[in-house]
């Protein structure tokens, strides 16, 4: 699956953490709530 350049940008926040989940691809930050995204 190719990866958003967004997601890749969120990645490297800090606290940030890249899930699947049913098939779809989470970036998800517990320190900053609205650095959120979704793929798929």
């Amino acid at each position: 699956m190719k990866v958003r350049s967004s997601l890749r940008s969120l990645k490297n926040q800090a606290g940030s953490q890249v899930v699947r989940r049913h098939g779809r691809t989470f970036v998800i930050n517990r320190d900053n709530p609205r650095l959120k995204a979704r793929q798929g």
